[in-house]
């Protein structure tokens, strides 16, 4: 990048704030996904009106802008394809307002969900959708990607939570869209199409959010079972009650063989397993304890245990966390890479997906852990894969195309939390052929000279296996 626009951005943020130090260019070309790519600048904006003035410049200059929460996303969404400008947020960390009068609170883009939490629970309140990654991921990036976690069932997703938002356009223009009301129908929804839009459209610098009160007890119960078709026809017997879980975690043989693996929680050793969270007034958990142990039973369960314990329940919601990394240490020489991780189908389809992912698996010649938040439709897997071998590679995409349209021929979706980015891009273009020409009229439109995190989501065109973060020269370029 010339000296002369450098020169032009250390005069909006100041000095300190920009680096184009090679090892911050190469660090920051990652997000949690299997791509990379580095930019040509790593900006720290302090203010809306510093990203403003540096989207400006950017848009006069035709230089690409990315803007990054804190890199959790499993999908390239925050990889610089077109290299430019990068825009760490990690400064704009202020939360701003908490109103619990009002049910809202007013943040940052780069507030942390945990440390949002902690700020809302002397209050009696929480933000819900609990991403796995919530000890680090940001507001900022959980908006740009709709995300959620396991508590989606019952509390819903980001967007269900976003009242309204400051967002800085292509051409640098500030607008404030929303109210600070739980209710509003004032002209077009343009916070719902900022949900979602994964940095296409505009740059997010403040959240308001709706919160929610805490509630007063929580149990679960890890159901074990022989069949893992059984552990899926769980999922939608208890949703089919009708009792609504605050939780549901799915867990297949090979995901409990590798946390048992690397970590001393005790999952039992079966097919499959669920994670049955419940919570609310203690009467009413007491309540539904009983009607989950009596539906897992009904359905083939071989074990059901409980728990109130804080410290067990916490122990056991580690141990589903970390399946992505355990199962990196299950075997020698594999490596678990996030493909086809986010799917999500109809509740009641859950059975035939994780059956059909284990013989899509098989014949294509790969390992692929199952788990997930079943009480929504919400599966991940993850493919382990020898990250130096290319046919290894090939294997893998050949297997997410399988997993993918199966996903779509049962009514389901390609992504379900984690946003399309590159990894999805071909699939979720399948998905909406019919709504393609829409949203890439809504991106020129709004950016018209495709500066904002260009060669995404409709943009995207060709294999995923490109820009490999791991050392196979097949698929690195």
């Amino acid at each position: 990048m010339e000296s002369d626009v450098l020169s032009r951005i250390e005069g909006i943020v100041g000095e300190g704030n920009l680096s184009t130090r090679v090892a911050d260019l190469y660090t920051y070309g990652f997000d949690a996904s299997i791509h990379h790519n580095s930019p040509d600048v790593v900006v720290r904006p302090y203010s809306t009106e510093e990203v403003s003035e540096i989207v400006r410049m950017a848009n006069e200059l035709e230089i690409p802008v990315m803007p990054r929460g804190a890199g959790t996303g499993l999908c390239g969404s925050a990889v610089p394809l077109k290299k430019g400008i990068l825009l760490d947020m990690a400064r704009m960390n202020r939360i701003k307002e908490v109103k619990v009068e009002d049910l809202n609170c007013l943040v940052e883009a780069g507030v942390v969900y945990d440390d949002l939490n902690n700020a809302l629970a002397p209050h009696g309140f929480f933000f819900p959708p609990t991403p796995g990654s919530g000890e680090v991921c940001t507001i900022g990036g959980m908006v740009a990607a709709n995300a959620s976690g396991m508590r989606a069932i019952k509390y819903g997703a980001t967007r269900d939570y976003v009242l309204g938002m400051k967002v800085v356009l292509a051409n640098g223009d500030i607008m404030d869209v929303g109210t600070n009301t739980l209710k509003n129908s004032s002209g077009y929804q343009l916070e719902r199409l900022m949900v979602g839009s994964e940095g296409t459209l505009g740059v997010i610098t403040e959240v308001t959010l709706k919160i929610s009160p805490k509630p007063n007890k929580s149990a679960m119960a890890v159901a074990a079972f022989d069949e893992i078709r059984k552990a899926g026809e769980c999922v939608s017997a208890i949703i089919a009650h009708p009792l609504i879980p605050s939780a549901i975690e799915f867990m297949d043989s090979i995901c409990i063989k590798a946390v048992n693996k690397t970590m001393d929680v005790g999952f039992p050793d079966c097919e499959a397993l669920c994670l049955i969270e419940v919570d609310g007034d203690p009467l009413v958990v007491e309540k539904e304890v009983k009607e989950v142990h009596k539906i897992c039973q009904e359905v083939g369960a071989v074990s059901v245990d409980f728990s109130t314990d804080q410290n067990q329940m916490a122990a056991w919601t580690a141990g589903r966390k970390a399946v992505l990394p355990a199962l990196s240490r299950l075997g020698e020489g594999w490596v678990s890479v996030s493909l086809a991780d986010d799917m999500g189908v109809p509740i009641s389809k859950i059975p035939d997906a994780v059956v059909a992912f284990q013989q899509i698996a098989e014949s294509n010649n790969v390992l692929v852990g199952t788990y997930g938040h079943a009480a929504d439709g919400n599966l991940h897997t993850k493919m382990l894969l020898d990250p130096e071998d290319p046919q290894s590679w090939r294997n893998g995409e050949k297997a997410v195309g399988e997993i993918f349209d199966k996903c779509i021929e049962l009514g389901g979706t390609v992504t379900g939390e984690h946003g399309v980015g590159i990894s999805k891009a071909p699939w979720m273009q399948k998905e909406r052929a019919s709504a393609l020409n829409a949203m890439q009229w809504i991106k020129q439109a709004m950016d018209p000279k495709n500066i904002l995190n260009p060669g995404k989501l409709q943009q995207w065109d060709g294999s995923i296996i490109t820009k490999l973060r791991y050392p196979c020269k097949d698929f690195q370029d």
